[in-house]
């Protein structure tokens, strides 16, 4: 798995490091934000660990830019923080996990194991496939580009495939890094510019079905 690392603490750096390094993890290290800004430019990756405060900025602008650009990344933060405000604000851009120091590195590879092996998964429904690890999705042979709203969606559904997602679930998906608001409206059009791509007959969807009145269900197949 390709692993960004951003820790200021360079004995934490290397002692991190070399423990995933040691499971099978391609690790890529940065002691500030604009490092890690460079090797966000350059590589796609499936986990991002972030330390929050760095000496150059704060690691809640690292993660904004991945949500950014990679939506499906897993972000993991690192702080000496540990108060209910700071970590809501973690949450809040994007985190998906929290770690407060001092913590045992054993722990660290263990979270880190078990999102390797979520993202050695590639979720498939019928002729779809999402590859976490690629960032593509493949519609009956054909690789296709997805928005980043399109790319949050299809993951959710897929990971949900068979059961009814409420419009309020998808808005969360759907919530921009940013905090602008979005509505109904742009649901639905998400929901229309993704059936154009993956469904057969757009007009008549098979695959992301309408529950009136709900919300929405990926069937099993096309």
């Amino acid at each position: 798995m390709q692993i960004l690392l951003v820790e200021d603490d360079l004995s934490l750096q290397n002692g991190i490091s070399f423990k995933l390094s040691k499971e099978g993890h391609n690790v890529s290290c940065s002691d500030t934000a604009d490092g890690a800004a460079v090797l966000l430019s350059d590589n796609n990756f499936h986990m991002a660990i972030l330390d929050v405060s760095l000496p150059d900025g704060s690691g809640l602008n690292v993660c904004r830019r991945i949500r950014r650009d990679n939506p499906l990344t897993h972000v993991l933060f690192l702080t000496a923080r540990d108060t209910e405000t700071d970590i809501v604000m973690g949450y809040d851009v994007g985190a998906d996990d929290y770690l407060t120091k001092p913590f045992s590195v054993s722990v660290l590879v263990s979270k880190v194991n078990a999102v390797a092996r979520r993202v050695n998964t590639i979720p498939c429904s019928g002729e779809i496939f999402l590859d976490a690890t690629k960032q593509t999705a493949t519609v009956r042979g054909t690789v296709i580009a997805l928005t980043r709203n399109e790319l949050r969606l299809l993951n959710v559904f897929m990971q949900n495939a068979g059961q009814v997602l409420t419009k309020e679930q998808l808005l969360q998906t759907l919530w921009d890094i940013d905090g602008d608001f979005v509505d109904e409206n742009t649901l639905a059009v998400n929901i229309r510019r993704l059936r154009e791509k993956i469904e057969r007959d757009p007009s008549h969807p098979a695959l992301i079905e309408t529950v009136r009145g709900v919300g929405y269900r990926l069937n099993g197949g096309i």
